[in-house]
């Protein structure tokens, strides 16, 4: 973008802002953002907890990676350059959301910590709660839902995550689920942390 170009960018203010919005809803709106290994059955988590939450009545909204990469990422590859790329466009979209006063779920591996340590400094800190889904690859492997292990594995595909290219263990996440728990025991989990960072205000064991 040139400088000519930026000049006429103006920010325009909105009347109704994320405060008032908040206000409306009861709550606060942040980015709860999941990462994991492929098949580590994070989006199955954030699936359940988003249900979870609807029934509360809790305006969300789940962003997952394949989706997001099946339209706004689709011109993007899978190299260092393009998963950058792809996880800033990921940010700027929660980015509106969050001022949407709702609460965002993102499920994608984002697997390297300066890419989400960019989302967290993009959001602000008291905007990214991050959940680490630790599975180990051999599980995620037996699993393997979308047969991508054994494409990376026959050289059918490239740069693939646990295969190809590495997945950095976030160092401070806000919670860890084990992967290998069922869906209900991690679910009854992380919404006792979510309890407990006063990011909702409900405890359902159910």
């Amino acid at each position: 973008m040139n400088d000519d170009f930026k000049n006429n960018v103006i920010w325009q203010k909105h009347s109704i802002t994320r405060i008032k919005r908040e206000k409306k809803n009861g709550y606060k709106s942040i980015a709860i953002w999941f990462t994991g290994l492929s098949g580590s059955g994070k989006s199955t988590i954030a699936n359940s907890l988003e249900k979870t939450l609807f029934k509360h009545e809790i305006n969300t909204y789940l962003l997952d990676g394949d989706n997001i990469r099946s339209g706004l990422c689709s011109d993007l590859s899978f190299s260092m350059v393009d998963r950058k790329e792809n996880i800033r466009r990921i940010g700027e979209v929660v980015k509106i959301m969050l001022e949407a006063g709702i609460i965002i779920l993102v499920s994608v591996i984002s697997p390297y910590r300066h890419h989400r340590e960019m989302i967290c400094q993009m959001l602000g800190k008291k905007n990214f709660f991050e959940v680490f889904v630790d599975t180990p690859i051999s599980v995620c492997e037996s699993r393997d839902p979308k047969k991508l292990y054994q494409k990376a594995r026959s050289g059918k595909i490239s740069n693939f995550t646990g295969v190809q290219s590495i997945y950095e263990i976030p160092r401070t996440p806000n919670a860890i689920l084990n992967g290998t728990d069922s869906v209900e025991c991690n679910l009854k989990k992380l919404i006792k942390i979510l309890y407990n960072h006063n990011i909702i205000s409900f405890i359902d064991m159910n």
